[in-house]
């Protein structure tokens, strides 16, 4: 056996550092490229899955990690696919390459929330068109048995123009809604206003004592009367149907006004029961009352918001909302 030169085992020991800086060069560059697709899967909206092909997890983002029981529920498919999981919508997307499987979860939640409610928007309008003419019919028909009927017999009158009269709020609503709020701005006294209140109030039926007590300025509103008349009745029916429910005999009703910068704001209070979920107060057609269609605060909200405005709920020792109109 040859015995090798100096030369030839410093050119050897020379190889071998070389070998060496080119596996700790590309050892390097993998661990980068790792690290970069890691940053780039936890950076990406969805929840994110790579599986090895026993089913075990290669790579995650932290959404996939907070939704690890959804990953049992999922399965790669050809096509894209939706799963219900806690109360939420996800579309399912799923890839292969080699021996690795990608799953993706993305939270269509809202989404199918928007086009759901714009198909029972849709739904409601044609419902509330067709429901218009024989309502009217009846509200005129009634108008003329009121003139005729027995004395005795005339609450039962009166309680179908009511009845007839919520209908009509209930159709003006939902008409509202599916197109949309648009407010006509011209002034007028807060005091016209109230009249058209009163009315209303009268209208609306109720069993218990309610003390009605309404802001005693003078002001001039710039507004759209008509959309505020909805707005204000919304609170108002709201206030009556929660003391209705209330376990006292009678109940206050109160709309507390001051003017503060741009602003008019009015606080409306009742004494009736207490809003059982907040959570769903502005969510339409889900209503926190029995006999409420899930629109009122809805579109009270769209009309301070057409004026400049908000409406938001009180949080202090009296139940009640916060209303800004722009001055």
């Amino acid at each position: 056996m040859s015995s090798i030169t100096p030369q030839e085992l410093n050119l050897l020991i020379e190889q071998t550092y070389k070998v060496e800086n080119e596996f700790n060069d590309l050892k390097s560059s993998y661990a980068h490229l790792q690290d970069t697709v890691e940053k780039v899967v936890e950076f990406l909206p969805n929840a994110i899955w790579i599986l090895n092909d026993d089913g075990t997890v290669f790579l995650q983002n932290s959404q996939a990690k907070s939704l690890s029981e959804l990953l049992e529920l999922l399965e790669p498919k050809n096509n894209d696919y939706e799963v219900s999981f806690n109360k939420k919508s996800y579309l399912i997307k799923s890839s292969s390459h080699k021996d690795k499987v990608m799953l993706s979860a993305t939270d269509i939640t809202e989404q199918k929330r928007k086009e759901n409610l714009a198909t029972m928007g849709q739904m409601a309008a044609h419902l509330s068109h067709e429901i218009r003419n024989p309502i009217g019919s009846i509200s005129l028909l009634n108008s003329t048995l009121k003139n005729r009927v027995l004395p005795e017999n005339l609450p039962i009158v009166e309680e179908i123009q009511k009845s007839v009269s919520r209908i009509e709020r209930i159709i003006k609503a939902t008409l509202m809604f599916s197109k949309g709020v648009e407010a006509n701005i011209a002034p007028f006294m807060w005091s016209d206003l109230q009249e058209e209140l009163n009315m209303l109030v009268g209208y609306y039926g109720y069993t218990k004592e309610i003390t009605f007590i309404f802001p005693t300025q003078k002001f001039i509103l710039n507004a759209d009367k008509g959309l505020l008349e909805m707005l204000f009745s919304n609170f108002l029916a709201n206030a009556i149907d929660a003391i209705e429910l209330d376990e006292n005999d009678d109940g206050i009703v109160e709309i507390v006004f001051k003017k503060e910068n741009k602003f008019h704001i009015f606080y409306i209070y009742d004494s009736g029961i207490e809003i059982e979920n907040t959570t769903e107060l502005f969510e339409a057609f889900k209503s926190t009352k029995v006999k409420g269609n899930g629109l009122g605060l809805v579109l009270s909200r769209q009309i301070a918001e057409a004026h400049g405005g908000s409406v938001e709920l009180l949080n202090g020792e009296r139940k009640g909302f916060e209303i800004k109109i722009a001055v």
